[in-house]
C-alpha cells in the first residue's frame, strides 16, 4: 500500500513539476531570444549577415538531430533525455559569456540548437547583455532539475524484426505536415531576430520597444493560450485555428511593412505594437492547432519518434529563418514583409488537404506496413 501511495503522490507532482519546468525554460528562452541579436551585433561586433548565416548552419545541425533525439526518448524515456537536453543547452548559453568571435559563436549556437530582459536592451551594455545570458543558462540548469523531480516513464516496445525502425520517415503525409509546419514557424525568427533589427536600422522607434515588444507577447500567451487551445478540441478545429493564424500573420506582416513608411517615433511604436499583437494573436491560433496536428496523427507506440519529428519543424523553421529574414526583410524592406506574409498564407491554406490526406492514410497505414510500401503512397 505504501508503494502505492508513493506511486499516486509522485504522479499528483509530476503536472506541478513539469509546469514549472516549462516556465523555468521559458524565462530562458525569452531572456535569449529577445537579447541576442542585439549582443551579437551591437557589442561582439558580428555583421547581420553573419549572425544569420551562423544561425542557419546552428539550426541545421539541430534539425538533423531531431528525429534521433526523438528516437531516443521513446527507447531510455523522455525524463532522462528531457534532463540532458536541458543541461546541455545551459552550457551552450552559458559560453556566450566568453564568446568574442564568429567561429565560437557557430559551435556554441550549434549545441544550443541541437538541445534549446528587457533591461540589457535598455541598457544597451556588455555587462547588462552577459548577465541576461547567465539568467539564462541558470533558468535551464533549473529546469533540468525540475524535470529530475518527474516520474520515470517505461519506454516503449523495441521495434519488431522487419519494421523500419524510424518509421516516420516512410510517412508522406506527416512529412509533408511538418514541412508546412516548419514554414509556419518560421513566426519565431521575427520577434527574436528581424523585429529587433528592423527597428534598430529601419524605424525611428526607441530601442527600448523591442523588450516592450516581447512583454506583450509573452503576457498575452500567459493570459490567454490555454483558453485559445481549448477550443481545439479535434483535427477539424485544429485545422481552422492554423488558417487562421495564416490570414492574421498576412495582416501582422502588412502592418510591420508600414513602419518603413518615414513615420514619427511614437506613431511607429503605436504601429508595431499594433503589428505584434496581430502576431501573437496567429501564434496562440497556430500553436493550439499545430500541437493538436502533430499529436493526434502520431500512432500509438511511436509518438515520441513522431513528435522529435514534427518537433524538427522549430529548427528547420530557425535554420531557413535568419537568412530569410535578413535577405528578404532587412534587405527587401517593406516588399519583403508582404512576400513573408503570402507565404504564411499559402502555407496555412495547403495545411487543411494536408491534414485530409493524413486521416485517409491513417486507415491504410495496415495495410501499407505489410507491403512494405511508404505510408500515404496509395
Amino acid at each position: 500500500m505504501a508503494n502505492t501511495d508513493s506511486v499516486v503522490q509522485q504522479a499528483s507532482r509530476a503536472p506541478r513539476a513539469l509546469l514549472l519546468a516549462q516556465l523555468s525554460n521559458a524565462i530562458g528562452d525569452g531572456a535569449f531570444y529577445v537579447t541576442s541579436a542585439l549582443y551579437f551585433s551591437q557589442i561582439v561586433g558580428l555583421s547581420a549577415a553573419r549572425i544569420g548565416i551562423g544561425l542557419t548552419l546552428a539550426w541545421a545541425v539541430g534539425s538533423v538531430a531531431g528525429v534521433w533525439l526523438g528516437h531516443l526518448a521513446d527507447r531510455r524515456g523522455p525524463r532522462t533525455t528531457a534532463v540532458l537536453l536541458a543541461l546541455a543547452t545551459a552550457a551552450a548559453v552559458g559560453s556566450f559569456l566568453l564568446i568574442r568571435s564568429f567561429v565560437p559563436f557557430l559551435v556554441a549556437a550549434a549545441v544550443y540548437a541541437t538541445a534549446q530582459s528587457g533591461l540589457a536592451l535598455h541598457a544597451g551594455t556588455r555587462t547588462a547583455y552577459l548577465s541576461v545570458f547567465a539568467l539564462d543558462a541558470a533558468g535551464f540548469l533549473v529546469c533540468a532539475l525540475l524535470l529530475r523531480g518527474l516520474p520515470a516513464v517505461a519506454p516503449a516496445p523495441a521495434t519488431a524484426v522487419g519494421e523500419p525502425r524510424l518509421a516516420v520517415l516512410r510517412d508522406r503525409p506527416y512529412a509533408l505536415l511538418t514541412l508546412l509546419n516548419a514554414l509556419m514557424l518560421l513566426r519565431l525568427p521575427l520577434l527574436s531576430l528581424a523585429v529587433p533589427l528592423w527597428i534598430v536600422q529601419r524605424t525611428s522607434a526607441p530601442g527600448w520597444i523591442v523588450s516592450a515588444l516581447f512583454v506583450l507577447n509573452t503576457g498575452v500567451v500567459m493570459l490567454f493560450q490555454v483558453r485559445t487551445a481549448r477550443k481545439v478540441t479535434g483535427l477539424r478545429e485544429a485545422t481552422r485555428a492554423v488558417g487562421r493564424a495564416g490570414v492574421v500573420m498576412l495582416a501582422s506582416c502588412a502592418v510591420f511593412a508600414v513602419t518603413a513608411a518615414g513615420l514619427g517615433p511614437w506613431t511607429t511604436v503605436a504601429v508595431l505594437v499594433l503589428g505584434a499583437a496581430l502576431q501573437v494573436v496567429a501564434e496562440m491560433r497556430h500553436s493550439a492547432g499545430s500541437w493538436q496536428i502533430g499529436f493526434a496523427l502520431a500512432p500509438a507506440g511511436r509518438i515520441g519518434q513522431y513528435q522529435g519529428f514534427y518537433g524538427t519543424g522549430v529548427p528547420v523553421a530557425r535554420t531557413l529563418g535568419p537568412f530569410l529574414v535578413t535577405a528578404l526583410l532587412v534587405t527587401w524592406g517593406a516588399p519583403g514583409w508582404l512576400v513573408l506574409g503570402g507565404i504564411f498564407l499559402l502555407t496555412a491554406a495547403v495545411t487543411g488537404p494536408a491534414v485530409r490526406w493524413a486521416e485517409r492514410a491513417r486507415t491504410q497505414a495496415p495495410a501499407a506496413r505489410d507491403s512494405g510500401e511508404p505510408v500515404g503512397a496509395r
